[in-house]
């Protein structure tokens, strides 16, 4: 069986404002040759594709690329940060209820939530809502929120309420606009995301914010971003320099197993080394579709590493099922 850990979802009601005109924080929709894109007011627009909102489209999109099941996670272009708190715990209570009503649909599809994590307290109690009243698997959230880093304390609420429930935080980078010194190429995408999750995880580890919360499960994607594979400088950082090591006790590589990590890396080289790096039991499949930076070719790859066959079948679904509590395979009825 196949499991997606990473992939993206748009409320249909949120499509239905915006075809409106009245979708929240001004987002609009725009038909360019032929296609709907979705257009935020900060400057990055991207195509609508059905598979995001439309349940027959996505279940067909699985079954082209032969994925069982999926845990679905709104796209993060929507975590609305940036706006006032009560707007944005509005939006994450009807983009919860939203989610839960569509997964219900199919049992191949599994939610996690999303949460106003401007004010933390909020996002806490939104968090144990969709866990234990709508059946959602755990949470998604920003990098940062806006300029605050995930390890300020004023987060330590929301991570407690994940450790509490027993639910995975999956942390993706956001951005609407563009991002200083990234902006030609696409590279606030292609550099500027696995940045993000690598400062990200490097500040939770050297910050002690993993040491503060010891029963917090955090996923991070596109295969850990830029941190696995430079976690030989933190070590010689926190040999060397008092300012790295003055909040933790241990070397940075002794919290890479804190971590879970997706497939997406584009090549087998670099997955087979993160696999080798952290265990293969921290390792999940994860696609980020319907975005054109899916990386569908994730069992090509790990085909490529070599992995036995229990390794591979940990991989593509048993971690999943244990770190998501997901029942056994589905029904696989076809779109």
């Amino acid at each position: 069986m196949t499991i997606d850990i990473h992939t993206h979802f748009i409320p249909p009601e949120f499509v239905a404002d915006a075809r409106a005109g009245r979708a929240v924080d001004h987002v609009a929709l725009q038909r360019r040759d032929g296609r709907e894109w979705l257009v935020h007011p900060q400057g990055y627009s991207y195509p609508l594709s059905p598979e995001f909102f439309d349940l027959d489209a996505k279940l067909r999109e699985m079954d082209r690329l032969g994925i069982d099941a999926a845990v679905l996670s709104l796209t993060p272009t929507l975590f609305f940060y940036w706006l006032e708190a009560g707007a944005a715990a509005d939006f994450c209570r009807q983009a919860n209820d939203s989610l839960t009503a569509f997964v219900a649909r199919s049992d191949r599809l599994h939610g996690i939530a999303s949460v106003p994590l401007q004010q933390p307290e909020a996002a806490a109690g939104e968090l144990r809502r969709a866990v234990r009243d709508l059946g959602l698997r755990g949470a998604e959230i920003g990098t940062t929120v806006e300029q605050l880093p995930l390890d300020d304390r004023r987060f330590d609420p929301f991570f407690a309420a994940a450790a509490e429930l027993d639910v995975p935080v999956l942390l993706h980078p956001y951005y609407v606009g563009t991002r200083p010194n990234l902006a030609d190429f696409y590279m606030t995408n292609l550099t500027g995301n696995p940045l993000e999750t690598c400062i990200a995880a490097s500040r939770m580890i050297l910050s002690g914010c993993l040491d503060r919360h010891p029963a917090l499960k955090v996923i991070l994607v596109h295969a850990g971003g830029f941190m696995p594979y430079q976690i030989g400088r933190l070590d010689h950082g926190f040999r060397v320099r008092a300012e790295t090591n003055a909040a933790v006790s241990s070397p940075p590589s002794s919290y890479l197993r804190r971590f879970w990590y997706d497939t997406i890396t584009h090549a087998s080289v670099p997955l087979g080394f993160l696999v080798d790096l952290v265990g293969p039991d921290r390792v999940m499949l994860g696609t980020d579709l319907p975005f054109d930076m899916a990386d569908v070719r994730g069992r090509e790859h790990l085909s490529a590493i070599g992995l036995e066959p229990p390794t591979l079948e940990a991989v593509t679904s048993g971690n999943a099922m244990m770190l998501f509590g997901l029942d056994g395979p589905p029904t696989m009825k076809k779109a």
